[in-house]
């Protein structure tokens, strides 16, 4: 991590526990990790995680606003895809972590 002063390591800080917190919520994150690979429809998103499309558009607006997804208008339709490589990277390291056997994680280490 570069120095920074801690007013500016403060802000950071908050930011990114912000994320965070959008992230915590496991419906927000599900929707997430619907876009990762590819861009959806709200429809398309709602449909396969069996959620209503009005509540994943509600969720979408806070992803969006966090600059977690970005938006892609083609005609009349938007489609939504995780924003960068720092969000879907973030996101596959998460998963890779939680996946890992809890016996690699010994007091010896």
């Amino acid at each position: 991590m570069l120095p920074l002063s801690t007013e500016t390591a403060d802000e950071r800080v908050v930011s990114l526990a912000d994320l965070f917190r959008l992230l915590g919520d496991p419906t927000r994150l599900r929707i997430v990790l619907a876009c990762v690979d590819e861009q959806r429809s709200v429809g398309a998103i709602a449909e396969s995680l069996g959620f209503s499309p009005s509540l994943v558009s509600h969720h979408l607006r806070l992803l969006r606003a966090a600059r977690i997804v970005r938006a892609e208008r083609q005609g009349k339709q938007v489609f939504y895809l995780a924003a960068d490589r720092h969000i879907s990277g973030m996101l596959a390291g998460m998963l890779e972590h939680v996946d890992e056997p809890l016996s690699d994680f010994s007091l010896d280490s």
